[in-house]
């Protein structure tokens, strides 16, 4: 059974840090693109970065580049955010996601198979 569990996220004011973790198990997911989404209240969920297990490569939305760093441990199984220099906007309960990698990055929710239950992130100004 796949599992999908995160964890790190809580209240922090603007200009703050949090790390979330995601951490893996019931499958080997080295041909796997793990990403991260986030859904404010009343909004869609939307994408934030992906990272491919295998490569290391990554894509980020343009609102957190230079702010979020996706990374991955292999030993550990668990994938990362790192998220500084916090913005209220940030404020969102955030999701790690799964699907086979196919050679392209998709941005979309409908494409990811694998979800976990998602943790909350507030961000106070």
């Amino acid at each position: 059974q796949v599992q999908l569990v995160e964890s790190g996220g809580g209240l922090v004011q603007a200009g703050g840090s949090l790390r979330l973790s995601c951490a893996t198990s019931g499958r080997t997911f080295s041909n796997y693109a793990m990403a991260w989404f986030r859904q404010a209240p009343g909004k869609d969920r939307e994408f934030v970065a992906v990272i491919n297990w295998n490569t290391g490569n990554t894509r980020y939305v343009d609102s957190v580049k230079g702010r979020f760093t996706i990374s991955r441990d292999n030993a550990k199984n668990t994938v990362y955010l790192q998220m500084n220099s916090l913005k209220p906007e940030d404020t969102a309960v955030y999701f790690c996601a799964a699907r086979r990698h196919t050679g392209t990055y998709s941005y979309t929710t409908t494409s990811y198979g694998d979800w976990g239950q998602g943790t909350q992130v507030t961000v106070s100004s």
